[in-house]
């Protein structure tokens, strides 16, 4: 992992210590960036891997889920580190990073998200490897873009103990094929003859497959006026989740949450954290 460490002081709390933290991804010069933080007080503590949704931003920090009780890291995906000013991302999203997700949607192994999804799981490598963790529970969650990657995280690594999913993205691509909503970033809309190479490579990235694999308690949550990850498409990956599963639709809504979805999100969290 070859990780750095640098303490925010003026993100910090009472409660928890909060730095700027990076590691090793797919190859020695490629590094994931993030923001850590981990309880005051000297103990063992479980951990949440939180994941971010599609764009390119600056991160917080987590002190609010459970503060002094639970370690949480809190990710970026794109090499680059995420205490810089707005401007800097404004300006990597309308330039070498637009639309980065169509980046070699034709090649599994040159697609932009296979460094993003090893990447996420190192950050359960990174997790595991702080002295602070109780050695026990690792959850992983995230909203959108992070949905997708929460499932596909958990799919793949088996040290995480529960999920939780919100509008979760990058689902059922091939429906669109056969005229039906598929998930963002909507590869093959009103495609009724895609590119072979696409449409393949499309089902390594695609979170139906990956929700297939859990094994796991799930929290998912969605609206049904969301446009921008249909229901019908996020339905196939919830439908396809093996594991031990709930959930809590707000039919109303978007792309987005209410705070009384926010505030279940967040209970579901700390129950299987075990800090309530």
């Amino acid at each position: 992992l070859n990780p750095t460490k640098k303490l925010l002081p003026e993100r910090c709390t009472v409660d928890d210590d909060v730095y700027e933290i990076s590691y090793v991804n797919n190859s020695s010069n490629s590094r994931i960036y993030g923001i850590l933080s981990v309880p005051v007080k000297e103990g063992k503590y479980p951990a949440l891997l939180r994941v971010p949704g599609a764009g390119v931003r600056p991160y917080g920090g987590d002190t609010y889920t459970a503060p002094g009780k639970a370690i949480v890291l809190e990710i970026g995906i794109h090499g680059i580190p995420v205490t810089m000013q707005q401007s800097v991302y404004d300006n990597l999203l309308a330039g070498a990073l637009n639309n980065y997700w169509y980046s070699n949607i034709d090649n599994p192994d040159k697609n932009y998200y296979k460094r993003v999804v090893t990447g996420a799981v190192r950050g359960v490598d990174y997790i595991a490897s702080l002295p602070q963790w109780d050695g026990k529970t690792i959850g992983v969650t995230g909203a959108s873009q992070g949905g997708f990657l929460s499932l596909a995280v958990a799919a793949l690594d088996k040290r995480i103990t529960f999920l939780g999913v919100v509008h979760d993205a990058m689902c059922d691509y091939s429906a669109e094929v056969h005229g039906v909503a598929g998930g963002w970033p909507h590869y093959f809309y009103k495609q009724s003859n895609p590119d072979k190479n696409q449409l393949e490579t499309s089902r390594y990235y695609d979170a139906v497959n990956f929700a297939s694999r859990l094994s796991v308690p799930a929290w998912f949550s969605w609206g049904y006026n969301d446009d921008v990850c249909p229901p019908s498409s996020m339905y196939a990956a919830y439908n396809s989740v093996p594991s031990s599963k709930e959930l809590h639709p707000y039919l109303e809504a978007g792309h987005y949450w209410y705070q009384e979805q926010w505030d279940e999100w967040q209970n579901f969290i700390k129950e299987h954290l075990n800090v309530k």
